[in-house]
């Protein structure tokens, strides 16, 4: 939470400082003031605001010190102890609404936010420079200010009118304004771009997925997307529309809805899926509903976890001699696994497995009773690119109980989808495992046998 805090004080270009025991990865790359240590009171001197994202007890102690010294405190989800609250805030085209539940009710904040924004005319930047241009008129004509607001909804209206309808409806501007505004909108048709992320490092995204990201209005990403990708989106509205924990934010419906309408509105929309969309995503649903709605689109291939994982684990998944072949299958429906690989054999075929985690035992038992060996040489890895990547390593008997290994994953509410299982002789190439520096400048590795 305080993480999420202070990226918008520094999009606000604040000058901040962060006291904190610990701090997490992100708030070290931000390049902040950073005094690891508990709070004391004057750590407030200089301060117009503070942010409190600690527990009760700390954000009782740091409400009373800024009262003292009259400096407002934002308290995360501690409405008691705040005496400001921030607000959900939505800017486009000039133009920015803010709405606050007075700390109440923050996702109901999040709601209305983007209600609003459905509502709002794509082209509002248009309005705001009529606005500009009209309120340097009045102010040249000396225009009352209860003359302002009808002459402005005027000037509007012919933003959107032919010449004779501007004769036609002069008397009456209020008549089909939001038909009007509408109908723009339809005339100018946006566009989606299906992007794949890759499997978690920014430096891993391509250059068209970054340009695509930069040009973007609206992004609806997955879960499991770094912070950090998402903020070459930095003029679009990002809204969250994967699973945690199995739990939908939206559905497939409602994905392909939003797409639809808001490229007919004529936005920039770009969906962010990790890995590669076309590989075990939704990205071939979304494209044929595109091309059935009639909505221009394109695709931007991602670095597939199938093949980057193992590789950043230094596992090749095919080598001369010990695999000439890989296959890649879910592992997140069990009849559907145990179909892929009936007929497989286990000679000479590296078997990866993704979103399989959660189900990593009943994985170890079907291969097992279809003829692979339970000594055969098998690879966990999760969190592939990342700062926090881990590496399990040992055999497929091993395997049923490796999960528990992973508590990282549980606490986030994801270790039944995150993560690559590897099975295969690929993973006994010991030499390339110990050596591998993985091509990832941020991840530091972390293995764990199965011994």
């Amino acid at each position: 939470m305080a993480a999420s805090k202070l990226q918008a004080l520094l999009d606000a270009g604040a000058r901040v400082r962060v006291v904190a025991p610990s701090v997490t990865p992100e708030i070290e790359r931000a390049g902040v003031n950073i005094l690891r240590r508990a709070f004391v009171a004057a750590d407030l001197a200089g301060a117009w605001l503070v942010v409190a994202a600690a527990t009760p007890e700390v954000n009782r102690e740091v409400a009373a010190a800024a009262e003292s010294r009259q400096i407002f405190v934002n308290a995360v989800d501690d409405p008691a102890n705040a005496s400001a609250f921030l607000s959900g805030t939505l800017r486009r085209g000039g133009v920015t609404l803010a709405l606050s539940t007075s700390g109440e009710a923050p996702a109901l904040t999040a709601l209305l936010r983007e209600a609003l924004d459905t509502v709002l005319p794509a082209d509002l930047d248009r309005w705001m420079t009529e606005a500009q241009r009209q309120r340097a008129i009045w102010r040249r004509d000396q225009v009352p200010m209860a003359a302002r607001k009808p002459r402005l909804l005027q000037a509007l209206n012919r933003l959107y009118t032919s010449t004779a309808e501007r004769a036609e409806n002069a008397e009456n501007t209020q008549n089909d304004f939001s038909a009007s505004s509408t109908a723009s909108a339809v005339d100018r048709p946006g566009h989606v771009s299906l992007v794949g992320a890759g499997p978690g490092d920014p430096a891993l995204l391509t250059r068209q997925a970054i340009a695509r990201l930069r040009a973007a209005d609206l992004v609806l990403y997955d879960a499991l997307i770094d912070d950090r990708i998402l903020r070459y989106a930095r003029k679009a509205q990002r809204f969250f529309a994967g699973k945690r924990a199995g739990r939908q934010a939206m559905t497939q419906q409602t994905i392909h809805a939003v797409m639809i309408r808001a490229a007919r509105r004529g936005r920039r929309v770009v969906r962010l899926q990790g890995g590669d969309p076309f590989v075990f995503g939704r990205g071939g649903e979304e494209a044929l509903a595109l091309r059935q709605a009639g909505v221009p689109f394109d695709v931007v291939p991602g670095v597939s976890s199938a093949i980057a994982a193992p590789e950043l684990a230094g596992i090749p998944v095919t080598h001369r001699g010990v695999a000439s072949a890989f296959l890649v299958v879910s592992g997140h429906d069990e009849a559907v696994f145990a179909s892929a690989v009936g007929t497989l054999h286990p000679n000479g075929v590296t078997l990866v497995v993704l979103m399989g985690i959660g189900r990593s035992r009943a994985i170890a038992t079907t291969l097992v009773e279809r003829g692979w060996s339970p000594e055969t040489a098998a690879a966990i890895v999760v969190d592939a690119s990342t700062p926090n990547q881990q590496v399990w390593r040992g055999t497929l008997a091993q395997l049923k109980g490796a999960v528990p290994l992973f508590a990282s994953c549980e606490k986030r509410g994801t270790a039944p989808f995150s993560g690559t299982i590897i099975v295969g002789d690929v993973v006994a190439l010991a030499w390339l495992t110990e050596t591998s520096s993985g091509g990832s400048e941020a991840a530091e590795r972390k293995y764990v046998t199965g011994t």
